[in-house]
């Protein structure tokens, strides 16, 4: 037989002064912050006490709080700032009728509270925004903080379908906070789905979905033009209300922004340091050869000579820099003595000498100075500025990267262009028919022969993904069979089905040329890290120790004689490549080395020479 106990039902609502109550020991609420207690004290002095108190009477008559231990301290808080209000003099408490049903009620409350679902929240403080209620009475009005109030009236402004897929569980609070940031319904709309779908699986993707022509502000050209420039020509930016991001809307404006102040800069580079010529360029960098695919020569500033005098202030100024105890006076005096050690360019030299300048990823400007061009080569050899040539083969310098590698390299890349291809089936289409047309002339923008178009790197390994649409076979009719009803059968999936397959199939075709592929990438947006992390496998692994020695010191930012970089450079081939992979794939790696923003954009976006 099973002991039942039955709960009273003639249990008592009393009505007490605070000086009767205290907290029972019953209480699972025994502590709570003093901000709490703070808010609920507000909340009732809006708009009263809204719920009983419960609990139980002991032998000398006071009565002890099982049920409601925060709303007692916060009806002892207001009592000291106003002991004659109602509300903390007529305090209603249920009470029980013996100890069993008060631990009862203790248990059966603590248990039960549950907070506002987000949703609910949202809507609900919306509507008292939308009544002219302040951020501060909302909060006392529903016993919330101040911020989290103000949080939930960001969100207000989303539509109705977004809140209801928030409250659906369809997507999650940091989603709906990402959706804030678009001013297109139709764009949050088509996230929600995509994001059902399972096609939305990280927020950089959710970015691209809200703002799928948008920069944002750690883009190289936003970063140096800045939003302030960008929007006085014209540009659109949106502002993620949680989060530091910034999002420029309109790409064309921030090209021409660009490319204006890239202009801009090169002509006072031309002012200041009295170039024959500047020319801007628009890659992020200028890599090894090129200054041989361009045929330059170069020349170098004359160095200067510093007294001995100079020579221990410029050690004794260095050492203090070193340990970062350096003033404004003792950097100013390093800075200057060191611009005599860099020397400067003679006029002859500027006569003939010209300069490149670029942004690279992180935003910076940089200058690539003492170029001379081909033209201009035998008459700076007549000015005796450049020495005549030597009747020697200089040795061509062998590229870090295998043959193999790089095959495999630029398969990865193509394979991640035509993953990018899929967001704009019309592009796809359009080169379709630019080709069909005979417009492209010798370009072959969709490779529709019996060539293979390889997307898939020679040996398989981890790092590297790409839309399942691109690798789905489709499963071929049996051998025999009738063509004709196969066909028809295929053609009555409809329209869009056969849409679907053109699109999917053209993409996997793709195969540019570095022209096109520069359009293309424009237009979708192209990100190859979306779909290749190098690690140890794929990448690291495959090139020398050497190399990898020069990019961990590259992607750190230091010098090659620092602690860090001569430590990595005794390490093993396999435990240097461990390492990279580490720092590309493991946060707390990154912060281990306290990296700045400039080099995690770097380590973000950095990609093998012959992928970009």
């Amino acid at each position: 037989m099973t002991q039942q106990s039955t709960i009273p039902t003639d249990t008592t609502i009393i009505y007490a002064s605070l000086s009767q109550l205290y907290l029972h020991e019953l209480n699972p609420r025994q502590e709570v912050s003093q901000e709490d207690v703070e808010t609920l004290a507000g909340s009732i002095r809006t708009c009263g006490l809204l719920q009983n108190l419960s609990g139980i009477k002991d032998d000398k008559g006071k009565i002890g709080i099982v049920a409601g231990g925060r709303r007692l301290r916060a009806l002892t808080l207001l009592a000291e700032s106003n002991p004659n209000l109602e509300t903390v003099t007529a305090i209603p408490v249920l009470l029980a009728e013996d100890m069993m049903q008060a631990e009862m009620w203790a248990n059966a409350e603590n248990s039960a509270r549950e907070d506002l679902d987000p949703a609910d929240e949202i809507r609900a403080y919306g509507r008292m925004a939308k009544s002219n209620a302040s951020a501060d009475a909302i909060a006392s009005a529903f016993g919330v903080t101040v911020a989290n109030v103000t949080g939930r009236l960001k969100l207000a402004g989303l539509p109705e379908a977004a809140l209801d897929a928030l409250k659906a569980k369809k997507i999650n609070l940091t989603s709906a906070q990402k959706m804030t940031t678009a001013h297109d319904e139709k764009l949050i709309l088509e996230a929600i789905q995509l994001i059902e779908d399972g096609q939305i699986s990280n927020i950089n993707q959710l970015d691209r979905a809200l703002h799928p022509k948008a920069a944002k502000a750690t883009d190289r050209r936003a970063a140096f033009v800045g939003a302030e420039a960008y929007e006085a020509n014209g540009g659109k930016v949106s502002r993620d209300l949680f989060s530091e991001d910034v999002f420029f809307e309109d790409q064309d404006v921030l090209d021409e922004t660009f490319a204006a102040k890239l202009k801009e800069q090169a002509g006072a580079i031309l002012v200041e340091m009295g170039f024959a010529w500047v020319e801007t360029n628009s890659e992020s960098y200028l890599n090894y050869y090129f200054i041989q695919e361009n045929k330059f020569e170069r020349v170098y500033p004359i160095e200067g000579i510093l007294t001995e005098e100079e020579v221990d202030e410029y050690d004794r100024l260095a050492e203090l820099a070193e340990g970062e105890v350096i003033d404004d006076a003792g950097q100013a005096r390093l800075d200057a003595l060191q611009a005599i050690l860099d020397g400067e360019y003679s006029d002859d030299q500027k006569q003939f000498a010209g300069a490149v300048v670029y942004v690279t990823n992180s935003g910076k400007l940089e200058i690539e100075h003492g170029l001379i061009r081909s033209d201009d080569k035998k008459a700076a050899i007549e000015a005796g500025v450049l020495s005549k040539p030597q009747h020697t083969t200089s040795p061509v310098k062998k590229s870090p990267i295998s043959q193999k590698l790089g095959s495999d390299l630029e398969r990865i890349a193509r394979g991640a262009r035509q993953s990018a291809a899929l967001r704009d089936p019309d592009l796809i289409l359009a080169l379709f028919a630019f080709q069909l047309s005979g417009k492209s002339g010798y370009t072959q923008p969709i490779g529709l022969r019996k060539d293979e178009v390889p997307n898939l790197p020679t040996t398989e390994f981890a790092g590297y993904s790409m839309d399942a649409r691109l690798t789905t076979p489709t499963k071929p009719a049996k051998f025999g069979s009738d063509m004709a009803r196969v066909f028809r059968a295929y053609k009555a999936k409809g329209t869009e089905f056969i849409m679907e397959e053109i699109i999917r199939h053209l993409a996997a075709l793709m195969t540019l040329d570095s022209e096109m592929a520069e359009v293309v990438d424009k237009a979708v947006d192209t990100n190859i890290r979306d779909n290749f992390t190098p690690n140890a496998e794929n990448f690291f692994g495959r090139v020398s120790g050497p190399y990898m020695v020069a990019l961990w010191q590259e992607l750190l930012g230091l010098e090659a004689d620092h602690p860090t970089v001569t430590t990595f450079s005794k390490l093993k081939k396999a435990e240097k490549a461990g390492k990279l992979e580490d720092l590309f794939s493991e946060p707390a790696t990154r912060d281990a080395h306290s990296l700045d923003e400039a080099a995690s954009t770097r380590i973000a976006n950095w990609l093998p020479e012959g992928m970009k």
